[in-house]
């Protein structure tokens, strides 16, 4: 099961789509900065989770711009 809920995180952001792009970016950065396989293993993406509910990581929208 998910620790922090889908709820909890929810409300810190918009929509799943922005949790989901948001934490596989931060977890990505968790595991290219860890020393160990074994870091790698243990929660980045809880690690990730856990960030965003604390308010450490907020999602960025970028404007849309198309090029015409």
């Amino acid at each position: 099961m998910i620790t922090p809920s889908l709820d909890e995180l929810l409300a810190k952001v918009s929509n799943r789509y922005a949790l989901v792009v948001t934490a596989a970016k931060r977890a990505r950065q968790i595991i290219d900065e860890s020393d160990s396989k074994e870091d790698r293993a243990i929660g980045a993406v809880s690690t990730a989770l856990n960030e965003i509910l604390e308010g450490k990581i907020v999602p960025v929208q970028q404007p849309y711009s198309s090029s015409q």
